[in-house]
């Protein structure tokens, strides 16, 4: 499945809109992953623990956006956007949301 930002795709021309998809994933951040965070903040440089648990939010809420597309028959989804949120009391929760518009090509 073509999965692209753009709002149309290379040499294939949409056929039908099925609709707009999302994928969603909330993720929790423990203690540990908050406590390492801290000390690479307070010393500088590059969060380990939080670059990975994005990547693995962003991967997820892709998979999962392209999981209810083919469900609904697409060959694509075109004008994916990725959205970034952080939620709870304590900001412990990382939101991840992946939306786009479900298609058919010809």
């Amino acid at each position: 499945m073509i999965i692209t930002t753009t709002n149309s795709v290379e040499g294939r021309q949409i056929q039908s809109y099925l609709g707009i998809v999302f994928g969603e994933v909330i993720s929790g951040m423990d203690f540990i992953k908050d406590f390492t965070a801290g000390l690479t903040n307070f010393f500088g440089g590059r969060s380990g623990s939080y670059e990975e648990e994005l990547l693995h939010a962003r991967e997820t809420a892709l998979r999962e956006l392209e999981e209810r597309a083919a469900q609904l028959g697409a060959d694509a989804v075109v004008g994916v956007k990725m959205d970034y949120e952080v939620l709870g009391s304590n900001n412990g929760m990382l939101m991840v949301t992946a939306s786009g518009t479900a298609v058919t090509l010809a």
